[in-house]
């Protein structure tokens, strides 16, 4: 009986010890391993102008006094051991051409990421300045965006990656066709999407992520132009702002201490915008952009927790091969030609495909059809260039806003899809051509790249 009682008072001891110190019991408890070839790593910069006193942001114009919440820009490196490749996301309006050019220079000097391997893409952000490579801040950027890549590409690590997605409820399509034509009204019968595709890039060090690429649609104009009814701010909101990417990205990083930086990726947003009603619309306050900022980091947030359980880690590839392909494409315009750069970058199982410029939502859906089960898409506008509105062939038939501003003709939707799956076909990888050994066809492929414009370069 005494050595029973000495049993039960040693138990007991040790159960206390466990609740008072679990950190003891639970030393690696967080920690999963990484077997991978992927080497990544991100640097955040803020890209917020200096003195905005005066200034007039960009999108829907008007004079600002002050700034709400800083604008910021993302570099994200990545190298599976072979290709190296960046994904650049900022806080802006439009990737704009020049900038690109100068963007893509200073960061192939500052990292080794070729230029033609760098993707930039803009938010869409109708809250900020607008990009001249004189002006002060045009430079000031592009020396920011050097100084992140440099920083990144000097702290890589080995990496794996993780996916999910969830859903937003902010979102609405702002065209309805009364009478055969397209006038703008909140429409919640039109087409949208309101998913989120979230990526998490893991070192396996702990459960906060080294980095978060989000990925959702929705015009960022939360803070611009209200109808004269609209009370406190019918002439649109007077500071500069990120607006609801830079909410959502802030949220996320709140919820993980601030040890990890979130970028952004703006999807097929032509004709998608916020839910807030009026005449046709109003401006957004503070309660309307808390709203949205939560909703959407609060999506990307569970999707982070779900995809690092044991089930989820499971899934993940051990194997992450980056290709890239672009192309720079002549489009038919109301006015003549315009060439339009078009790019595809594989990750692993993950396929980003991008447009330089607006395109209406319908687009994310055709791409991802095309693609099918072939890898997992994601549907980017607003990157490496900006020709404005890409509106779909049928919208011309009806006209409205996005057609009718549109320096597009009908006619460039079929060429858009369509280089698009091709450049598809490269990267991943499925297509016989692209992977066949054999003379002929390896010479076409390097025909193929020698041809190919260098990206970047001026259009």
């Amino acid at each position: 009986m005494k050595h029973l009682k000495n049993a039960r008072i040693i138990a007991i001891a040790l159960v206390s010890l466990s609740f008072s110190h679990p950190l003891r019991t639970h030393a690696e408890d967080g920690l999963f391993p990484v077997r991978s070839n992927l080497r990544a790593c991100v640097a955040k910069v803020d890209i917020t102008p200096r003195d905005v006193r005066d200034s007039e942001v960009t999108g829907h114009r008007r004079k600002v006094t002050g700034v709400r919440d800083p604008l910021r820009a993302g570099v994200l490196i990545l190298t599976d051991g072979e290709t190296k490749a960046a994904i650049v996301t900022l806080d802006t309006i439009g990737a704009w051409d020049e900038m690109v050019k100068l963007a893509r220079q200073r960061i192939e000097k500052e990292s080794g990421v070729p230029a033609a391997n760098v993707m930039i893409a803009a938010s869409h952000n109708h809250s900020g300045p607008s990009f001249s490579k004189d002006a002060e801040w045009g430079r000031e950027l592009i020396h920011r965006l050097g100084k992140a890549a440099k920083e990144a590409a000097a702290n890589m690590r080995t990496v794996s990656v993780g996916y999910g997605e969830d859903r937003i409820g902010f979102g609405i399509n702002r065209r309805k066709v009364v009478n055969g034509r397209a006038v703008v009204r909140l429409n919640p019968d039109g087409p949208n999407d309101p998913r989120v595709k979230v990526l998490r890039f893991d070192d396996g060090k702990s459960l906060t992520p080294m980095a978060v690429v989000m990925h959702a649609v929705c015009h960022p104009c939360f803070f611009t132009w209200g109808d004269k009814g609209s009370r406190p701010y019918p002439n649109g909101y007077p500071k500069m702002s990120a607006d609801f990417p830079g909410e959502a990205q802030s949220f996320v990083e709140m919820c993980y201490a601030g040890k990890t930086s979130s970028l952004f990726l703006q999807g097929c947003a032509g004709d998608i915008r916020p839910n807030l009603p009026g005449y046709p619309y109003r401006c957004a306050d503070e309660a309307d952009i808390q709203w949205a900022g939560r909703d959407l980091g609060g999506a990307v947030v569970r999707t982070l927790a779900r995809s690092v359980t044991r089930e989820q880690l499971r899934t993940r590839a051990e194997y992450y091969r980056i290709r890239v392909a672009s192309s720079m494409v002549s489009l038919p315009g109301k006015q003549g030609r315009i060439d339009a750069e078009l790019m595809a970058m594989k990750i692993g199982p993950y396929l980003l495909l991008t447009m330089p410029g607006e395109p209406m939502v319908e687009y994310g859906f055709k791409l991802e059809k095309a693609i099918a089960d072939r890898a997992i898409p994601i549907i980017i506008g607003y990157a490496n260039g900006n020709i404005g509105y890409i509106a779909t062939t049928d919208a011309y038939e009806v006209g409205g806003y996005e057609p009718n501003t549109s320096k597009l003709a009908p006619e460039a939707e079929p060429i858009i899809l369509t280089e698009l799956s091709r450049l598809a076909d490269r990267v991943v990888g499925d297509v016989f051509e692209s992977f066949s050994k054999h003379p002929k066809d390896i010479k076409r492929r390097q025909e193929l790249e020698n041809t190919r414009k260098p990206a970047g370069s001026a259009k």
